[in-house]
């Protein structure tokens, strides 16, 4: 039995080949490769949109199972620090004018702190 993997042909525009062949040729690698890395990088996306989509859920249907979250989630990474995660990257739009303090609630410490004395 052959484990040699059986390939296809697919119908791209001319632009997309290209696209594929510079990439390839750049990073010195074959243009399949490169689509199977464009195709993972793509299912990697895909995943991170849906359980944000279903965290996003949570925290609307269920504001006492999102407490509950954030409760664990801080027990297990410490309080939020307004950074995001790297998986999170590109997954999430801010706002106009969205405010990290918001997040991590260092402004209102801050302002509780008053003057030193």
């Amino acid at each position: 039995m052959s484990t040699e993997q059986k390939t296809t042909t697919i119908r791209v525009n001319v632009i997309t080949r290209d696209k594929i062949a510079q990439f390839a040729h750049e990073e010195g690698r074959p243009m399949t490769e490169v689509l199977e890395t464009a195709i993972k990088d793509y299912e990697k996306k895909k995943f991170w949109a849906k359980v944000g989509e279903q965290m996003e859920r949570t925290r609307r249907e269920d504001p006492e199972g999102w407490a509950e979250y954030l409760a664990e989630f801080e027990i297990w990474q410490g309080p939020p620090s307004g950074r995001i995660a790297p998986e999170w990257e590109g997954l999430i739009d801010f706002p106009e004018g969205f405010d990290e303090s918001d997040w991590t609630g260092k402004k209102n410490e801050e302002a509780n702190e008053g003057p030193a004395g």
